[in-house]
Parts: structure tokens; C-alpha cells; sequence
């Protein structure tokens, strides 16, 4: 059985929904629990409680485990570190992070106000951004972390009224990528889970059939293993919803190959758009120039 004793967990946005079935699954499981929410609206700019978060720690000190509330927000550098420090002032350590935190506010991108996209930015991207950095050199110092970023379909895909949710969280891809290679040897292990559920965020955007089956609580299995130590690989993005769970991946196709030391005209990407576009045959996209070094060996200029 994956249990996580003697491990601490924080959990960020976990007064309900998604954040507290993770909360409430890893502390059933022998974590201890920082239970991070500061209680406000889904929006963001109202109220501000920590019942929401208490509420949460007394289910789990309630089914006999450990967990302390906090109510700092992710979205500044002080209050985030604040947030690494409750765990380390409790028990001395930080072993998992989940950053789940997130507000919603939507509209098309021109007609949304500068304060709601910076509002938006500032929860979703620079408050993993400011929860992982605060909580990175701890993990290290150990040599032990599992840290698991909040992607979503609105970011793979896009979905309208949501340019900003979208950008943000597609943004959770290059954060992952690149600290998986700094923590490479150390111990840490990143990863992203997409989660698809119906929550207070999600609330008329999943057809009612399909809602029912979409409970938070059957997410919540992938994000604990994703925090566990059986959890090995870093840098996968794993989608999870409805009891569904799969790895996502980037693939390139073929591609067109020119002779960089010949003149390329404009007319030529025209004239070789569809081979440039075809994904009859593709192959895991590595970087942007992991098939070109081979390309122009074939063309003898390597």
C-alpha cells in the first residue's frame, strides 16, 4: 500500500474541490498536511477566510492524521514563502508540493481590464512560480521532492473567453521542462497533471452526463501517486478525469527540409506548406533542434 509517513505535503488551494481531495487523500495516507486556501471567491476579489481551510484540516486530524491550515496567498513572493514555512516550522521539512491554487475570471482578451489579467497571472503562474522556488532548496537540501504543477485542457487547447486561464496554464509545461532538468540529479521529481472534474471553476462547462461521473475525489489518486515516492519519471503531463488517465505528449511530423546555404524564398514554404504541415508520420518532439542536427548531417554540412 503507498502510504506517505513521515512525509510532509503542502497543498495549495485545497479549502474545496480538487485541493481537498488531495488534502484530505494524501493526509488518510500518513502525510502531514499543510492545507493552503485563503477562502476567497472563485474570482478572486472577494472575502478571504481561513474556514475553509480549517474546515479541511479538522476532516483529517478527524480521521486520525496530521494537517495545519494556512491562509496565505500563492500570488506574492512573502506569502508563498509563508506558506513553505508553516510546513518547515511544524516538522522541520517539505517532501511534496501541489500547486493547485487558481482564481477565474474570463472574458475575450480586449475587453478584459489590465487588473484581471495581472490578477490572473499572478495567482496561477508566478504563485507556482513563487511556491516552487520557495520550496525547491529545502527538497534539494534533502535530496528528496515531489512536485506536481496544475495544467488544464483550456491550455492545451484553448477554449473561448479564456486566453488568460489558457496561456497560464500552458505556461505550467516550460515551468516543468526546465526544473526537471535542474533537479535531474538531486531527488526532486516534477510533474503536471491536467485534471478534468466538476468543481465551483468548472461549474456549466461539462455536460451534466458527464459531470456526475467527474467528482474531484477520482482525480485525486493520480495526483497522490504523482507525490509519492513509487513516482519516479519527471517531466510527464498526465491527464485525469472521470476515472480516465493518460500520458499527453508533443510529437512533430517529417517536416521539409531546405538547404540553409541556399537562398530560401518565401514561395518555397508556400509551395511546401502541406509537407510541412503533414503528420502522417511522426516521431516524440525532442526540442526544436533535435532533427536538425541530423538533417543537415545528411546534407553534409555537419
Amino acid at each position: 500500500m503507498i502510504r506517505y509517513d513521515n512525509r510532509v505535503a503542502i497543498v495549495t488551494g485545497a479549502g474545496t474541490g480538487l485541493g481537498r481531495e488531495y488534502a484530505l487523500l494524501l493526509g488518510s495516507r500518513g502525510a502531514k498536511v499543510v492545507v493552503n486556501d485563503t477562502g476567497g471567491a472563485m474570482s478572486g476579489r472577494d472575502g478571504g477566510s481561513s474556514s475553509a481551510a480549517t474546515a479541511v484540516v479538522e476532516e483529517i486530524r478527524a480521521a486520525g492524521g496530521e494537517a495545519i491550515a494556512s491562509s496565505d496567498s500563492v500570488a506574492e513572493p512573502a506569502s508563498a514563502q509563508r506558506i513553505i514555512g508553516v510546513a518547515l516550522n511544524a516538522w522541520g521539512r517539505v517532501d511534496i508540493l501541489i500547486n493547485n491554487a487558481g482564481i477565474l475570471r474570463t472574458g475575450p482578451l480586449q475587453e478584459m481590464t489590465l487588473a484581471d489579467i495581472e490578477a490572473m497571472i499572478a495567482v496561477h503562474f508566478m504563485g507556482t512560480l513563487y511556491c516552487t522556488r520557495a520550496a525547491l532548496p529545502h527538497m534539494i537540501a534533502q535530496a528528496y521532492g515531489r512536485i506536481v504543477l496544475t495544467c488544464s485542457g483550456v491550455g492545451l487547447r484553448g477554449l473561448a473567453d479564456h486566453s488568460i486561464y489558457g496561456a497560464t496554464k500552458s505556461g505550467m509545461l516550460g515551468l516543468m521542462d526546465s526544473i526537471k532538468l535542474d533537479c535531474k540529479d538531486n531527488g526532486v521529481i516534477i510533474n503536471t497533471v491536467a485534471p478534468s472534474a466538476e468543481t465551483r471553476m468548472s461549474k456549466d462547462t461539462i455536460r451534466p452526463e458527464l459531470a456526475r461521473h467527474m467528482s474531484p475525489r477520482v482525480v485525486a489518486p493520480m495526483v497522490a501517486w504523482l507525490a509519492s515516492e513509487n513516482c519516479k519519471q519527471s517531466g510527464a503531463l498526465l491527464s485525469a478525469g472521470g476515472g480516465y488517465f493518460y500520458k499527453v505528449a508533443f510529437y512533430k511530423g517529417r517536416g521539409v527540409q531546405f538547404d540553409p546555404a541556399q537562398p530560401l524564398t518565401v514561395e518555397m514554404i508556400d509551395e511546401n506548406w502541406p509537407g510541412i504541415c503533414d503528420m502522417s508520420q511522426v516521431e516524440p518532439f525532442m526540442g526544436t533542434l533535435a532533427g536538425l542536427e541530423p538533417n543537415l548531417r545528411k546534407l553534409g554540412h555537419l
